[in-house]
């Protein structure tokens, strides 16, 4: 089954298999979001994953929780998962130590089809901690630089104080043919930068609607403007991805937790191309 040429980066031997992981780093991005640096030890020979996939992660005494990838895919022996915290097992998380022990299993789901970018533009949309899971294709976009044409990255957050990988934005802004535009909803004293919703962005572009290939991350209602935003410039909805981030409880389409109409996040997703998603955005009681 190819899910639109997005695919699974391994065939899981034993998908609900809980393997023990060391904590190497915690670093706090904002108030209330972290990103947890992992390492893999024996399980790392054995260990892959493409941009777009997420782990369970288990907090012993308190249960495990679907967390995005946000490390670079290329980078052996350690992964991060960028994480805000919200509930007891984020919490826990949140309290973990460096040398700690949690238990690890995945990698799951779909990936970001970064193959179908190559030669074009991309244009990557993200909101809040929406940029987490997309942080891998900015990665791979880079590592292969000159495979591809025009990297756009519009950006939004609640504040300044709420923006992730401040850092990393400044550092990808200087790149040769990479624009890098960032907004938040809220502006304060110190803020110099843009006002306003992710979408308010495109107004400072012109995209090769021809030549583009678009990644979206964030709150589904950002999304829905997004896509608006994004066809009224030319793109068609084949040209545009979403990894939709739900509530996933087993990873593995047991529980139903996750599930969205006819597809189970966990399973079919989280990224999707946008027809095949669309029917099920469109339906408010879903």
């Amino acid at each position: 089954m190819t899910h639109d040429a997005l695919h699974p980066a391994v065939e899981l031997a034993d998908p609900l298999l809980v393997h023990p992981v060391t904590i190497k780093k915690m670093t706090w991005e904002t108030d209330d979001t972290f990103t947890l640096d992992i390492n893999l030890g024996e399980v790392a020979q054995d260990y892959t994953f493409r941009p777009g996939q997420f782990n369970m992660l288990y907090v012993f005494g308190l249960g495990e929780a679907a967390i995005s990838i946000s490390s670079d895919a290329a980078e052996p022996g350690t992964i991060a998962h960028t994480i805000h915290r919200v509930g007891t097992v984020t919490t826990g998380l949140a309290q973990v130590k460096r040398g700690e022990m949690i238990g690890l299993r995945g990698p799951y789901g779909s990936s970001w089809p970064i193959d179908a970018a190559r030669g074009k533009d991309v244009c990557i949309v993200a909101g809040g901690i929406g940029l987490a899971p997309l942080r891998p294709v900015v990665y791979a976009l880079f590592r292969e630089r000159k495979a591809y044409e025009r990297i756009i990255l519009l950006y939004g957050a609640r504040s300044p104080m709420d923006l992730l990988f401040r850092v990393e934005l400044e550092e990808w802004s200087k790149e040769h043919n990479v624009e890098v535009l960032v907004t938040v909803d809220r502006g304060d004293s110190s803020w110099k930068g843009h006002i306003g919703v992710v979408t308010t962005l495109f107004s400072y572009l012109k995209i090769d609607a021809r030549a583009t290939v678009a990644y979206v991350c964030g709150p589904e209602t950002m999304m829905k403007y997004t896509i608006d935003e994004l066809e009224r410039r030319g793109l068609h909805e084949d040209q545009v991805y979403l990894s939709m981030e739900r509530n996933m409880k087993c990873a593995v389409g047991f529980c139903g937790h996750c599930q969205y109409g006819p597809e189970f996040i966990c399973k079919d997703g989280p990224v999707f191309k946008l027809p095949r998603i669309r029917p099920l955005l469109e339906k408010k009681e879903l």
